[in-house]
């Protein structure tokens, strides 16, 4: 089997432009999915009431349906119970959305109670105002808690992007198919994919773990 390199150079603006679509797509989701994050981690931390139940709910059920479910369930399923279409972009923006806002309210969560009890309790002693505490002592502390996590979440993101191309989104994967459904090069193709995923998602996955074994240094 040879590998054809000059299909993959003649191609390389069509993946160039479907891999600026998947950053896109995943920036969309990440902010979105960030202020989901933060409401359902607060709505978490009430413990009791409607609005605990309600996050609470959101959170398990988007970590227990796979991605795929989800992104057809708002492109197909939705319009019968909104009566409206989204359209394949928008849709495939609001799963990742979702999917990313309730993973990251539980690493939000967990970054919180991470936070000694003490020091919150020796600011609020000392009639610091409870805005000042959160934005000076707790958030900080569980900001840089979580950053290898968060990490985490970006690159599964940029993974689950790859879904939109069953919804004809022209991002990384759905230009590639293109491209060897018209050549018939797929082991080009698939092979030049994963080597642009490869490049997005390894220096995220580096600065986790550098970060990471960072973090473990100084507390240790």
């Amino acid at each position: 089997m040879s590998f054809d390199t000059a299909i993959v150079a003649r191609s390389l603006p069509l993946l160039a432009q479907g891999a600026a679509t998947t950053i896109l797509l995943v920036a969309a989701a990440l902010v979105i999915g960030s202020v989901l994050g933060v409401v359902a981690c607060f709505g978490r931390m009430l413990r009791r009431g409607l609005f605990f139940w309600l996050c609470s709910t959101y959170v398990y059920v988007m970590r227990g349906i796979p991605e795929m479910l989800v992104m057809f369930w708002i492109y197909y399923c939705a319009p019968l119970v909104l009566d409206m279409r989204l359209s394949p972009v928008a849709s495939a923006i609001t799963a990742m959305s979702l999917y990313s806002g309730a993973a990251l309210a539980e690493i939000f969560r967990a970054g919180i109670d991470a936070v000694p009890r003490g020091q919150t309790e020796a600011a609020r002693a000392l009639g610091i105002p409870e805005l000042r505490i959160w934005a000076e002592i707790i958030v900080p502390q569980a900001f840089r808690i979580t950053i290898p996590a968060i990490l985490g979440v970006v690159t599964l993101v940029v993974k689950v992007s790859g879904l939109a191309s069953t919804l004809s989104v022209g991002e990384l994967v759905y230009q590639a198919t293109i491209i060897s459904g018209q050549s018939y090069r797929y082991f080009e193709m698939f092979t030049a994919v994963g080597i642009f995923y490869l490049i997005i998602i390894y220096p995220l996955s580096f600065m986790a773990q550098t970060y990471e074994h960072r973090l473990s240094r100084r507390t240790q």
